[in-house]
């Protein structure tokens, strides 16, 4: 038989006490490597490949079609609609005039595309298709992409632009 009447009393707690020096060590270290995540962010963003082609011409991935693109204006405006006309060609150089044609456009770095949905709206003959709706709403490294369909084969062209913003 016990003499004890109730429960066991609890140990009373220990309470951890950290120094002014931790927390400052602490709260400095986190400063630290929110600037380093910031930094390697900002390079990223900014950074443009040294070997990118910016010319206004090219060879689809397959050589199926050569395409040229034509901006309404120079330099491509940032925050305004704008037009271009794309000629397409055959990879033997023939005015491809019946195909189906989608665009988009994304930045590389920073995850996101355009703020509008360009699209060819009209075939204007000898491989001209006009484009309507293109809109860039920052400067940096932009690609393009049209999408060519002809005679059952589809490839893609890609064109790399550098806006000033």
């Amino acid at each position: 038989m016990s003499n004890i009447s109730g429960p066991l009393p609890l140990p009373t707690p220990r309470r951890f006490r950290l120094g002014r020096r931790s927390i400052l060590i602490g709260a400095a270290t986190l400063v630290i490597l929110a600037l380093a995540y910031l930094g390697f962010t900002m390079w990223r963003m900014s950074y443009v490949p040294a070997d990118l082609d910016f010319s206004t011409t090219q060879l689809s991935e397959s050589g199926l079609y050569q395409a040229t693109i034509v901006p309404d204006s120079e330099p491509i405006a940032i925050n305004q609609l704008h037009t271009w006309t794309v000629h397409i060609e055959t990879g033997d150089g023939q005015p491809l005039s019946d195909a189906t044609v989608t665009v988009d456009g994304d930045m590389p770095q920073h995850g996101h595309g355009m703020p509008t949905r360009p699209q060819v709206t009209q075939n204007l003959g000898n491989g001209d298709y006009l484009v309507e709706g293109m809109k860039f709403q920052m400067g940096g490294w932009w690609v393009v992409e049209f999408m060519i369909g002809a005679g059952g084969e589809q490839d893609k062209v890609s064109f790399n632009l550098l806006l000033e913003g």
